[in-house]
């Protein structure tokens, strides 16, 4: 797998090692590796560039006009003319290309997704309906790698680094998946940590209120997204857009432009249209014109922005086998939802409120899930919305007040609780987000929190706790506790 260091970069180089290993982090250097200096937020890569050399590093990448770093009279020496040093004008990009032909191998087909909201549910849909069709397929995301005989490797990041990235896509090619479908967050790809995946259809979901903290503005958070399109999707790609936002007539436009297959999906589009959604008892009614062809579907889903994902999973899974339409059709209602995507908590308890636990944490997330959950309430049972949040600490603050606003606005009861604070103070969160709910409950305790909700909860009513959904943890300062909102529901049930 050794490799020059300009095979890696794909450029010519003066100086030209053999590079054993690609990485940021100066403790997994090892001799004859390519250190790449990043800096970030939170982080100065240039600070642990003698690290790296003293590990064993032989070639070094960091930002332009970085100075080499000094010596002290007490350190061993470096002979800088062993030492391959690169300034680059775009350090994250260069590590992801290095790491794209260092690991090389890929999966032949690969999708990826990307939007505010929806990225897992999709990935998750078009993998199962891949499976279904008997082809060997993963999705790679928010909860890890998930296939066949695939082992689940949770992350604290939606789109891995590019290094753990090409290192697993090296992997699953091995073990021959052909097809993984990916989420490609706005941190990662303003980051570049898919630039080298050979993508071969991307999708857009939609754009709404976060991380703001990290982007400053919307302008940024939008053209992080649209990076997908304008850049990384490889030649003779597939654009599979949501037709009912703003920005569809902006990345048609730019698919257009680089010769893409374009397929729209919602109820504006031309490929997949969205005619008619109905909430029933035991799901959704779903009425949908693909490519000319009326079908009609019984989902066991809540909530049409779940239809949404459906169809856009569809439209990536077509644009690469068009010719098995039918056989998509028919897969479609086999479906099975995404753990903490409103997902049903399952109890034996009887008259006792119906609980739901989702990942809702922006502002559009949680309007969704309350509005898709209202016509699911009997109007002639007085039955009550409930609704159990909080908001995460050290991310964008702006969100608190809207989602407040929002849970008072959609639910008849509100309950304010922590989510993960972690360095921030539970308090100030949580008034923050009373300032738009100035009439919920406030529990700090998320436990007591979610039993309180049931405890008031009649069998006529539905209770959401949203922010959290799959996660088995809630972080408080810099340590993480044990906390499953599925499982204190659960137990809330039966007492």
């Amino acid at each position: 797998m050794d490799k020059k260091l300009s095979i890696l970069l794909r450029r010519p180089l003066e100086s030209d090692p053999v590079i054993t290993g690609v990485t940021s982090d100066s403790r997994s250097v090892r001799r004859g590796f390519l250190f790449v200096a990043l800096t970030g937020a939170r982080t100065n890569g240039n600070a642990y560039i003698k690290e790296a050399i003293y590990h064993g590093a032989t070639a070094i990448i960091a930002a332009a006009n970085t100075p080499r770093p000094l010596l002290t009279p007490d350190e061993p020496g470096i002979d800088w003319n062993e030492i391959t040093w690169i300034e680059d004008e775009n350090p994250r990009r260069s590590l992801a290309i290095a790491a794209s032909e260092f690991y090389h191998a890929q999966p032949e087909t690969i999708f990826a997704v990307t939007g505010t909201n929806g990225k897992t549910s999709t990935v998750t849909f078009a993998r199962q309906i891949l499976q279904k069709m008997n082809l060997c397929a993963v999705s790679l995301g928010t909860l890890g790698i998930e296939g066949v005989n695939i082992p689940m490797t949770g992350g604290s990041m939606t789109t891995p680094d590019p290094v753990m990235l090409q290192a697993q896509l090296a992997d699953l090619a091995a073990a021959n998946i052909t097809h993984v479908a990916i989420e490609a967050s706005s941190h990662g790809l303003h980051q570049h940590r898919l630039d080298g995946v050979k993508i071969f259809a991307a999708a857009y979901t939609n754009l709404t209120h976060d991380h703001l903290d990290y982007h400053g503005t919307m302008e940024n958070y939008r053209a992080a997204k649209l990076r997908l399109f304008s850049e990384l999707l490889h030649k003779n790609g597939a654009a599979v857009i949501n037709a009912d936002t703003e920005e569809f007539e902006q990345i048609k436009k730019i698919a257009e432009a680089r010769g893409f297959k374009i397929v729209s999906y919602g109820k504006h589009a031309t490929d997949l249209i969205l005619l008619d959604v109905k909430a029933e008892n035991h799901g959704t009614r779903v009425q949908v014109n693909l490519w000319g062809q009326q079908i009609e579907w019984l989902l066991p889903f809540v909530g049409e922005f779940q239809i949404y994902n459906i169809l856009c999973a569809v439209g990536l899974v077509l644009a690469r086998c068009p010719k098995r339409l039918q056989e998509v059709i028919d897969i479609v209602p086999e479906l099975q939802g995404v753990p903490g995507r409103l997902q049903l908590v399952k109890t034996t308890a009887l008259n006792k409120p119906a609980v739901f636990v989702d990942y809702a944490h922006t502002p559009d997330a949680l309007q969704n899930i309350l509005t898709a959950l209202r016509p699911h309430i009997d109007p002639t049972t007085n039955g009550k919305l409930i609704c159990v949040f909080g908001c995460g600490g050290d991310r964008d603050k702006t969100k608190r007040p809207i989602m407040g606003r929002i849970a008072s606005e959609l639910s008849d009861h509100v309950i304010i609780t922590d989510d993960n604070p972690r360095s921030e103070e539970a308090d100030d969160i949580r008034n923050q987000i009373a300032v738009g709910a100035p009439i919920a409950e406030i529990i700090a305790d998320r436990r007591n929190a979610i039993l309180h909700a049931i405890t008031i909860g009649g069998p006529h009513d539905i209770i959401v706790i949203a922010g959290k959904g799959h996660e088995q943890g809630q972080i408080i300062g810099y340590t993480v506790f044990p906390f499953d909102d599925v499982r204190e529901a659960e137990a809330a049930l039966l007492l």
